[in-house]
This record gives C-alpha cells, sequence and structure tokens, in this order.
C-alpha cells in the first residue's frame, strides 16, 4: 500500500486506531486498518466515514443508492483507500455483496460502523406491509448478518471494534414509527448482549444512541408533515464524533445531546402508555402543522402580553 504524503501524521493516528506503538507502525507500510462503515452516502454515516479517513482508517463504505460513489470518491481525497458498494442490506444479496467486497479486499476489518438504518413514518396498519418489512430488513436482518460474520472474524484475529448505530428511540413506543422503534430497541439490546458475549476477547461493541438528527432520513421516511420532521435537530457531524470517540475508547453505550440524554432518562421512569401518547404528539402525521399554529399561538401571547 502506497505511503500517502502525511505519512507521519497518518502513522500516529493508527497509533490511535490500533493503540500500538509508533515505532511498530512506522516499520509496516501495509499497517493502516480497515473500517467498513454502512449508510455511508450521507448523514451521521458519512460522517462516521470521514473519522475513520481523518484517524488514518482505509475504507469499505456501502449504501444503498449511487451517492457513495460521490462520498467514495470525496474520502479518497483526503488520502486513504476507499471502495463504494452499493448494496442493499435488507437483502442477502446485499450483505453478501459487502461481504464479498470485504474479502476481495484482501485486509482484516479493524472497525465495522454498522449504521445502515431505514424508517418508515404513519399508522402500522396503514403502511405498505413490504415497506415496513424492508425497516426491519435493513435495521435488523442486515445488521446482524454483517456483524455475524465480520464479528467472527474479529474474534478470531482477537481484536476489533464494531459501533452500531440504535437510537433512543428504541426507549420508548414509536406510535406512527412503531416498526422503525422497535427495530432500535432490538439493536440497543442486541448491542450490549453481543458486548458482553465478547468480553475478553479484544472485540468491543459501542451502541450509539442518537435523538433525531439533521439528515435526509425523515424526508426517505416520509415524515415531513411531522412535529419531530420539521423540528431542529442534532448536527450529524456532532453524533457521528459522539460515537466515534466511544467507539475508540471501548465504551458500551453512548447517547448523544444532553436533551437526549435527558429522554433516555425519562423513559426509565414514565410509563409506556404515557410516552406513547407523547411519541404520537411528535410523530402522527399533521402534526407539523399543529406545532406550527402552536408556535405562532405563542408568539402572539409573547408580543402582546394580556393587559
Amino acid at each position: 500500500m502506497r505511503r500517502p504524503a502525511t505519512y507521519g501524521v497518518q502513522c500516529e493516528r493508527v497509533c490511535y486506531a490500533l493503540k500500538k506503538p509508533i515505532d511498530e507502525v512506522a516499520m509496516n507500510t501495509a499497517v493502516r486498518p480497515l473500517a467498513v462503515v454502512t449508510g455511508a452516502s450521507t448523514g451521521i454515516g458519512l460522517e462516521l466515514a470521514r473519522l475513520c479517513a481523518e484517524n488514518g482508517f482505509d475504507l469499505i463504505v456501502a449504501a444503498d443508492e449511487p451517492r457513495i460513489e460521490e462520498a467514495a470518491a470525496e474520502l479518497r481525497r483526503g488520502g486513504v483507500e476507499c471502495t463504494p458498494v452499493e448494496c442493499d442490506l435488507a437483502t442477502r444479496e446485499g450483505v453478501e455483496a459487502l461481504i464479498a467486497a470485504i474479502e476481495h479486499s484482501g485486509g482484516a476489518v479493524e472497525a465495522l460502523l454498522a449504521n445502515a438504518g431505514r424508517g418508515l413514518g404513519g399508522a402500522f396498519l396503514d403502511q405498505d406491509l413490504e415497506e415496513a418489512l424492508r425497516v426491519a430488513h435493513t435495521n435488523i436482518d442486515g445488521t446482524v448478518c454483517l456483524i455475524h460474520k465480520v464479528g467472527n472474524d474479529m474474534r478470531a484475529r482477537g481484536h476489533g471494534r464494531m459501533l452500531i448505530t440504535g437510537s433512543i428511540a428504541g426507549l420508548m413506543p414509536g406510535t406512527y414509527q412503531a416498526v422503525y422503534n422497535a427495530s432500535k430497541a432490538f439493536l440497543d439490546s442486541f448491542a450490549v448482549a453481543l458486548n458482553e458475549e465478547l468480553k475478553d476477547t479484544g472485540v468491543s461493541v459501542t451502541c450509539l444512541m442518537p435523538g433525531a438528527t439533521e439528515t435526509d432520513f425523515f424526508e426517505r421516511a416520509n415524515m415531513l408533515d411531522t412535529k419531530v420532521g420539521t423540528q431542529e435537530k442534532a448536527d450529524a457531524a456532532d453524533v457521528a464524533k459522539t460515537g466515534f470517540d466511544a467507539m475508540m475508547k471501548g465504551e458500551l453505550k453512548v447517547v448523544a445531546g444532553f436533551n437526549n440524554k435527558m429522554r433516555a432518562a425519562m423513559s426509565r421512569v414514565v410509563p409506556d402508555a404515557t410516552l406513547a401518547r407523547m411519541h404520537t404528539r411528535e410523530a402522527a402525521p399533521g402534526t407539523a402543522k399543529q406545532n406550527a399554529e402552536e408556535a405562532k399561538s405563542r408568539q402572539r401571547r409573547k408580543d402582546h402580553p394580556a393587559p
């Protein structure tokens, strides 16, 4: 593998990634670790890929849309190797295509950032069943299949890191996002259990639990007419940095953002039925208009207080 112009800096970053002495790293020009990032064409996934590149990882990036080629071209300009894979992880064929690309690279995956995810708004019984199942297949099936393969390889080598993008949505009943929230509850739980099973193997699992983030998620989930879809959201770069740093430290779970930490804490004490009603006010179709009208009403009261 060629040495980039910033080889010395890259060595320092690789040391951070692998936790090895810089002399050991510098002796081997092929030492740059390999990271695989799914859902990497936009949003949190692209920001995670950028952080991997900045910290000395070569990359395989995957997404279910052609924009993954543009993302890979951008990442290569940073001096790293980056292979794009356009595949649908909701299907076994898509997972196998990504695994084949990993095997073809000849590199061992040092970091797997399983970020691919999909949402779908609206009442469950009104949703197209195939679209609802695609949410489950992407968020659960694709993630589990990929981790089973890569995780086994990591365990056999005795080192590796995995970051699973769960969500605080997994902590509450997702009225009008029922399948999505349930799928994230699975991932939140799965990550903790897997990390415990891998204790003392040299492989760590971190669960990133963001809240609403400024990405194209809500547009793709057909939720732009909801309060949560139109309100101010967290910055994807900030969320990704929180998750990446936690993965590198081997932390188990990390909730991104103070407000989300408060929501996570609230979910532990508020009854599920109450949480479900609260979620309705955020995610039910038409709540964007209702929220806008309430905001205007509050502004009028502020501008013209009662005598």
